[in-house]
């Protein structure tokens, strides 16, 4: 109990704030544009959706989502740790109660259509997807989770040999097809693709940060110059690396730079202008932090 209560002790304010704020921004994303019009979100949250469209009234979305996310996050408590596992809880529980107070509590009507984009179902299938993609990312964010099946995706993925997204991937197929079968039509379960797909890719921009850098290692004969220029041009340092070519066995500088896109096209004129043979890949950063940053 001891050890319980200085995990929830050691949990930051802000971070309680905005898993607070996640949850409740799921709540709406689901509950305004998906339940209306009976379109799934995906993981657990879909699955307690299906069980309450088949279940008696009283077994509503709030009910099957704490008993079903709970036991998993518990489950994972080990893995996963007891700050996570709490921020988790927290969030679901946030969840759960602003999708009560929104569906049974506040004077908004749900039973029929979403209130703020009709029966369209594309409207509500990407704009659901994309509000509780902002939910879910930004509870990932802020150390939480919005959905158990993450949770059992990290401890039994590489038992199966899968990765964790492809875990998940299969979990949701299988539950959109049982959602097709359970309402004998397969329109609402497609549409559902659809809202995974626009929280998928939601989530991965409130996660790895909206506006991405790119890191170029540059291979080449002529660091010094091209270092002088970068750093005079860009007015930020550059990384070296000693490096050998495997094949020649000549001694090489590779250098680490981190740039933004619409930089990408002036480094590889300025490089190139200084070593035509120089060798350069781009690969994707997200979020880039220094220590001055961080105090």
């Amino acid at each position: 109990m001891k050890k319980l209560l200085d995990t929830i002790r050691s949990l930051k304010p802000g971070n309680l704030f905005m898993l607070t704020l996640a949850g409740i921004i799921n709540a709406f994303g689901i509950t305004i544009f998906l339940m209306p019009v009976k379109l799934y979100d995906s993981g657990i949250s879909g699955t307690s959706m299906l069980l309450a469209q088949l279940t008696p009234k009283w077994l509503s979305l709030s009910v099957f989502l704490i008993l079903l996310n709970i036991p998993l996050f518990l489950y994972g408590l080990k893995k996963q740790g007891g700050a996570f596992t709490i921020s988790a809880i927290y969030t679901v529980i946030i969840y759960s109660v602003a999708s009560w107070l929104i569906t049974d509590v506040l004077p908004i009507d749900v039973s029929m259509a979403s209130p703020l984009a009709g029966t369209d179902l594309l409207l509500c299938a990407l704009f659901g997807g994309v509000i509780s993609g902002i939910g879910s990312g930004l509870a990932i964010r802020f150390g939480g989770a919005m959905d158990g099946i993450e949770v059992m995706a990290v401890i039994f993925a590489k038992r199966l040999g899968l990765s964790v997204g492809t875990f998940v991937m299969i979990y949701n197929v299988i539950l959109y097809v049982i959602c097709g079968i359970a309402i004998n039509s397969w329109i609402l379960p497609l549409y559902s693709i659809v809202t995974y797909a626009a929280a998928l890719k939601t989530v991965d921009y409130i996660v790895d940060g909206l506006q991405r850098s790119k890191a170029a290692m540059i291979i080449t004969s002529e660091p010094d110059a091209i270092c002088e220029r970068l750093m005079n041009d860009f007015g930020c340092g550059i990384t070296l690396i000693d490096a050998k070519g495997g094949f020649s066995g000549a001694e090489r500088k590779v250098l680490y730079f981190v740039v933004n896109r619409f930089q990408i096209m002036r480094v590889k004129d300025i490089v190139h202008k200084i070593d035509p043979s120089a060798y350069i890949t781009l690969s994707e950063v997200a979020d880039v932090f220094s220590a001055k940053e961080q105090k």
